[in-house]
């Protein structure tokens, strides 16, 4: 392979403003101190450092090509990046032999690798089960104990603790955990091995010479990477979903210190503290917050009376924070920027279908195309951090008194802060599927679309672009998800938990794991859950129709009291049209206005701008975005004929843009707010994100924020005025059938026959976005290349 160079990141200055700054599509900012180092694929997991100083290795578990980067740092290169089928996390060079032990994900079982200078030989298997989904087993963390020729293996699916003889490559022994698993790691002081409980807040303490779980103690919520003391006599817990790290004490088993790891130590969930390195001397512990983008420093020379130092900022979305000599290595898992694909989704690999398709260039889907790097960061004195912790500050636009008291003006309808009332008293929150901006109103003449990339215009949604005429046009919206997995929990907690964002792209890769993400799962939800969790607490009244519904059934605890969910209402079912949804959604709505039991918080699911592709004997792609049209209006035409329309507003997003291009970015996606109290006729080119609309729906609600996001992100105040004008909606017939269905044996209907649409998503996106564009545009026609952006300014394209 071609190596890859150190590339150092651009300094003009030392001073706060100096460095290059790019802007993500959330409106947080990177600055990354050091060098960087592309790697070979996507979402790096994990780094291990060889015995011999020299050679160091990245395991990459990302959507895209499963690698294992080996690197050595005389020449500053990637020597050698291995294909591994499967593979997650778990990485651990022996001390005494030439070897590499990797887990091998759902294939269950570890991989060792011969270690060859700069190349890795071949490798052996130490089996734990078969591959999934017949045992279901998904090795995570491992560690090796080589004066006994252990190596000891942790699970997150059969949630176990597996024991092999390194020598043999036998098992020996398996213990049940009763908790999905993160990591291990080997004491040799006293012969124990830590076991953080990913999904249950607390360390299993296992004796390896008893072989017993002795015991357990209690850390906060998502404990993920540890590391010890070198006497072996504090052990310290990153907590993914808390924001901090625990401190524990081995003599006693007690947390003697929490360390608070954001910027501001009450903020709400967002930092994800996921990794954590000591240095050599004991004293300073570095910490990698995952969505703050930064390391955080601690010294922790005097355990239970640690203090902050201060923070360093990185690249995006850091999962692994390792010490080599005097410096400091970061695996950052969405690399350094919303990145350019200027080949789009695009229908490459699928030759067979598009015979013009240009193979010089690799697919660009927005769920593999945010390639990782290493960052390389010499360690800093107090200058160099106290200026590391000035950029992290400007980096992050969370602070407490944003969260105290928002963006806005005085006399909007979108209310600053608690205490605050606001006229608008109904609040609807409509979740499509899976559009960008482009693909849908790029035809909008007054906002910043390209014509070229338009797929569903005018002529397929009629009333999508009179409610943007009538009402606002937002054309610098973004989502903050990259797939539905985790736009989902975007959209409705503000977040999404480190479980997800590091699994989803298993289960969409095809490697294994079921869809986990929709609720079902209690290790996937955020700790202090979901805006329906935050209304009920508040005692806000609220109804569900359709999210988060597994086979019409209510996934939360908090949905599945009767008054919460409209039991008659379809969850994800792309048989099931829309128009249909809405019918449901309207007779509900009038017999609970006419007993003065209307909710003031509604959320509503309409998914079939998914579409199913060509999938034979399905509802066209034209005709299904079509009926998700005609449902929309209807269902705006509804709520703005009835009694509450003037105290009314209806939020409408796509949980994420993946499928499909956008000449700004791939990020870039459709929303609409729609209401009397909306400045009518106007364009908002404000950067908005998922977050945005979560922030404003709470300020009206009286709700907090849930995250640090939401609690950051700028409420569209902006396109809201303070004397409404109820001037209702008319709904616009559709202009195409809505029951068409796919008939035609195109090679594109021939692919769509094999599609997966049980779930949103199982469909590979960059294939379903071809496929589309080839049944709305002609078979023969070639898939456009959008021009994409790095997304660097408030205003992309403008």
């Amino acid at each position: 392979m071609k190596p890859y160079r150190l590339l150092p990141i651009l300094l003009l200055s030392l001073g706060l403003h100096a460095q290059q700054r790019t802007q993500l599509p959330n409106g947080w900012s990177l600055t990354p101190a050091g060098a960087s180092l592309l790697l070979s694929s996507d979402l790096p997991l994990n780094i291990a450092l060889a015995p011999d100083g020299i050679h160091a290795a990245v395991t990459n578990n990302g959507n895209g090509r499963q690698t294992i980067d080996l690197i050595n740092w005389q020449t500053q290169r990637v020597t050698a990046s291995i294909p591994i089928r499967k593979a997650w996390l778990g990485l651990a060079f022996s001390k005494k032999h030439p070897w590499l032990y990797a887990s091998g994900g759902n294939d269950d079982w570890v991989i060792r690798y011969t270690l060859k200078g700069d190349s890795v030989g071949g490798a052996d298997t130490l089996v734990l089960g078969r591959p999934w989904p017949i045992d279901k087993i998904s090795p995570t963390g491992l560690t090796l104990d080589e004066d006994h020729n252990r190596l000891y293996v942790v699970t997150k699916e059969d949630e176990a603790l597996y024991i092999f003889d390194t020598k043999t490559k036998q098992l020996l022994s398996r213990l049940p955990l009763y908790s999905e698993a993160y990591t291990c790691l080997f004491n040799t002081t006293n012969q124990q091995l830590y076991i953080s409980a990913w999904g249950g807040r607390k360390v299993f303490i296992y004796n390896t010479t008893t072989d017993k779980l002795e015991d357990s103690v209690t850390t906060e919520d998502h404990p993920t990477d540890m590391a010890l003391d070198k006497k072996g006599h504090t052990l310290f817990v990153a907590n993914a979903n808390s924001n901090s790290v625990s401190v524990i004490d081995i003599a006693s088993r007690k947390v003697i210190e929490t360390l608070h790891t954001a910027i501001s130590p009450d903020a709400p969930i967002g930092s994800t503290t996921n990794s954590l390195a000591l240095d050599p001397k004991d004293q300073t512990l570095y910490i990698a917050n995952a969505d703050n983008n930064c390391l955080a420093v601690f010294d922790v020379s005097s355990p239970g009376h640690s203090f902050s130092k201060g923070f360093i900022p990185v690249g995006w979305y850091p999962t692994c924070v390792r010490i080599s000599g005097n410096n400091l290595l970061v695996a950052n898992g969405k690399g350094m920027s919303s990145m350019a694909n200027p080949y789009g989704p695009s229908p490459l690999g699928h030759p067979y279908i598009y015979k013009k398709a240009d193979t010089s260039h690799r697919t660009q889907y927005l769920g593999s195309m945010l390639k990782g790097t290493l960052s390389v960061i010499p360690i800093p004195d107090a200058a160099m951090l106290t200026t590391y912790t000035q950029q992290v500050y400007s980096n992050t636009p969370y602070s407490q008194a944003v969260e105290q008291t928002a963006a806005g003006v005085a006399g909007n309808p979108i209310p600053r802060h608690a205490g605050e009332t606001s006229p608008i008293k109904y609040v609807f929150y409509i979740l499509k599927e899976n559009r960008t901006y482009d693909q849908v109103l790029g035809d909008l003449p007054q906002g910043n679309g390209d014509t070229s990339l338009v797929l569903f215009g005018r002529n397929v949604t009629p009333n999508a672009h009179s409610i943007a005429d009538e009402f606002v046009l937002l054309d610098n919206f973004y989502v903050d998800a990259e797939v539905s997995a985790d736009g989902h929990n975007w959209s409705m907690a503000g977040y999404a938990t480190d479980f997800t964002e590091k699994t989803w792209p298993t289960n969409y890769s095809g490697r294994g794991g079921e869809y986990d993400f929709d609720g079902s799962r209690p290790i996937a939800n955020p700790t202090k859950g979901f805006i329906w969790d935050y209304c009920h607490r508040a005692g806000v009244s609220f109804r569900n129709y359709g999210e988060f519904m597994d086979n019409g059934f209510p996934t939360l605890p908090v949905l599945k009291q009767k008054e919460n969910y409209c039991a008659a209402y379809p969850g994800w079912n792309l048989g099931i049209q829309d128009i249909r949804r809405e019918a449901i959604f309207e007779a509900d709505f009038d017999s609970l206005l006419r007993v003065g039991a209307l909710p003031h918080f509604c959320t509503i699911y309409l998914p079939n701008d998914h579409t199913s592709g060509l999938h034979k004997g399905a509802y066209s792609p034209i005709a299904q975005v079509a009926d998700n049209d005609l449902a929309f209006g209807r269902l705006v035409e509804h709520i703005s004929h009835s009694a509450i329309w003037d105290s009314a507003a209806i939020f409408v997003l796509e949980d994420d843009a993946q499928d499909g291009p956008d000449h700004v970015d791939a990020h870039r996606s459709p929303a609409y707010v729609i209401s009397p109290f909306i400045k009518r006729h106007s364009v908002n080119h404000t950067l908005y994100s998922t977050t945005s609309v979560l922030r404003t729906m709470e300020l009206i609600l009286g709700l907090p924020p849930m995250s640090q996001f939401d609690a950051a992100a700028t409420p569209m105040y902006s396109c809201f005025m303070s004397n409404p004008d109820t001037t209702a909606f008319i709904a616009l017939p559709a202009l195409v059938d809505i029951n068409m269905r796919n008939t035609g044996n195109t090679p594109s209907a021939a692919v769509s026959r094999h599609f997966d649409l049980s779930d949103p998503d199982r469909v590979p996106d960059a294939l379903l976005n071809a496929v589309l564009w080839k049944a709305i545009k002609g078979e023969e026609s070639p898939v456009p290349q959008p021009r994409r952006s790095a997304f660097v300014k408030t205003n992309p394209g403008r």
